[in-house]
């Protein structure tokens, strides 16, 4: 009799797990989306990557999708072919940039969610007056206004179509929001995870090595319209880094007890703190530095020397001419 309850346990456990597969598998909330996600091993055949596009100076690893070398003037971008029709969702990237710059290094890159891949441009190795969502990981700091921020920095951008990508002021003017993230030449994984979640937009860092997510930014009322591409692109120009992807999950979130109210797929990018276009207004001079300021003043004060000694020489000159005449 015993041996018989045993083995009902064992049966009922193994039938209970199993119904729970099914169930799992059956869930089409809060669980990878393959068909918007890119994980090691990459190669299907060939340099091919199901489901995604590349161009540029993309190179495939087996252990990374590398969007530039560390090499100068280089462009390079993984877009996903598939159209996402997820209201609700969450990103995650594990990501790396590193290079042989101590000091002066970039440019960055960018995690998108946009209307138009694949095409080049000049924010992040893409186009410029997009429409969709930018996540853009900066690391080089062109502005020296009174917007300056540390570098390097993660922020965010909702664009319609309609707004420029300041280069020179590191996009201050149209980010929704940002924070400053040291992600670059790290030992450790880094990871990045984006979530859109009834309108809210959270981004959040992983880049301590603690295995724990630690906010970024959130910002409310970000409106995102279904049927755009994922993707992710990066640029170097005088300065340089790897910008490597090691991954790309795509998870649909749960949401219960929500009503759709609209096709989301007819709206248009949007967000409460939506920013109009402005002017470029060009930076001040940075200040002089001590040494120049210094060398500025050491040649003036050896300008009116010469102008001195010069000055007394004519003067001694013509007051020998006239000597001579008087005798």
């Amino acid at each position: 009799m015993k041996m018989k309850l045993e083995v009902s346990f064992a049966s009922l456990t193994f039938y209970c797990v199993l119904l729970s597969c099914v169930f799992a598998a059956w869930n089409t909330k809060d669980y990878l989306k393959r068909e918007h996600s890119v994980v090691k091993p990459y190669q299907a055949s060939g340099i091919s990557i199901p489901f995604w596009d590349f161009t540029g100076s993309v190179m495939i690893t087996n252990s990374h999708i590398r969007l530039t070398p560390d090499l100068q003037s280089k462009t390079g971008a993984i877009w996903n072919n598939v159209p996402c029709m997820v209201k609700n969702w969450e990103l995650q990237v594990h990501f790396k940039i590193y290079g042989k710059g101590k000091d002066l290094y970039g440019d960055g890159m960018a995690i998108w969610y946009a209307k138009q891949p694949l095409t080049p441009g000049t924010v992040f190795g893409s186009m410029d007056y997009f429409h969709g969502l930018g996540i853009f990981l900066d690391t080089y700091a062109n502005q020296n206004g009174p917007h300056n921020h540390g570098h390097p920095y993660i922020s965010a951008t909702v664009n319609n179509g309609t707004l420029h990508y300041d280069h020179d002021r590191d996009g201050t003017h149209t980010e929704l929001a940002g924070c400053e993230a040291k992600f670059r030449n790290l030992d450790h994984d880094t990871h990045l995870s984006i979530r859109y979640e009834r309108d809210v937009l959270t981004v959040s860092t992983d880049i301590e090595g603690k295995n724990a997510w630690q906010e970024c930014f959130t910002v409310k009322g970000v409106r995102l319209p279904t049927g755009y591409y994922f993707g992710a692109s990066a640029t170097t120009g005088e300065l340089s880094d790897n910008h490597d992807i090691i991954s790309i999950r795509l998870y649909e979130l749960e949401v219960p007890d929500e009503k759709e109210e609209e096709d989301r797929s007819k709206i248009a990018p949007a967000a409460a703190f939506f920013a109009p276009p402005r002017d470029h207004v060009d930076d001040p001079p940075p200040p002089m530095s001590g040494t120049k300021l210094f060398l500025i003043i050491v040649c003036a004060l050896l300008g009116v020397c010469v102008c001195v000694i010069g000055g007394v020489m004519v003067f001694q000159r013509s007051q020998d001419s006239s000597r001579k005449r008087l005798y």
